[in-house]
């Protein structure tokens, strides 16, 4: 191939190189309905992990006061019983009718703390419920957003290796230094390794070209000319 030909195959090579990097772009941006899934789906782990975390704390007082409860009326139950057993006297009798009664107000207590945990207990088992349902609901239409992202990720794959095995191939028929300074100045270039020029002026930088940059540039021979101001490869383009 002659040298003229050479830096149009590179052009053409740049132009693939440019749907390469869209493409990778592409793969990693997701609809609007797939993030908004993603993170309604968060949302509710997030909630219902912390309904979990607070329904677990107010179950823990629930049985702490139940038990607390519970050993209370037995209390109260013994005494009974050993009151109708023991008390002989008017002075026994009053004794056991004042544990009793201190008992009682315990008992009070107790009640009185477990109802608005009774309430909450059961709030939280709904609010958890809700979630759970939600997330149900949620799983088969976010399976088919991350389904349908999965196909469009294959596509943009598939559609990137036909280009790098396009590329491969004419990148064949061009000098290895040639392509590899290419790679260089393109990667230090904002993905732009070979520009066209035309009326004087670079097509990269805008810069005004020196006259006999522009007629060696031109001739579109090897070695390629490069802008002496931003550093790419020229190539006149008819």
């Amino acid at each position: 191939m002659n040298e003229s030909g050479q830096l149009e195959r590179l052009y053409q090579i740049q132009q693939l190189d440019l749907d390469l990097d869209s493409l990778n772009t592409q793969e990693s941006e997701i609809s609007g309905e797939l993030k908004d899934a993603r993170a309604q789906q968060e949302r509710i782990n997030n909630d219902l992990e912390d309904a979990e975390i607070a329904l677990e704390g107010v179950e823990k007082q629930v049985r702490r006061l139940e038990l607390d409860l519970g050993t209370t009326q037995e209390q109260i139950a013994r005494n009974k019983t050993e009151q109708d057993k023991n008390a002989t006297n008017a002075k026994m009798q009053s004794q056991y009718e004042n544990v009793i009664q201190q008992l009682g107000e315990r008992v009070s207590d107790y009640e009185e703390s477990l109802a608005p945990l009774y309430e909450r207990q059961t709030a939280l088992r709904e609010r958890a419920a809700e979630l759970r349902a939600e997330h149900r609901a949620l799983r088969p239409v976010l399976a088919g957003f991350e389904d349908a992202d999965e196909a469009r990720i294959v596509a943009l794959r598939e559609a990137g290796r036909e280009r790098r095995d396009h590329r491969a191939g004419m990148a064949g028929h061009i000098e290895g230094r040639l392509v590899k300074e290419y790679e260089l100045i393109r990667r230090s270039k904002k993905g732009i390794g070979i520009v066209p020029f035309d009326g004087g002026r670079c097509k990269g930088c805008n810069s005004q070209l020196p006259t006999n940059v522009q007629q060696r540039a031109a001739l579109g021979k090897l070695p390629a000319v490069k802008c002496p101001s931003c550093g790419r490869f020229l190539i006149k383009l008819n």
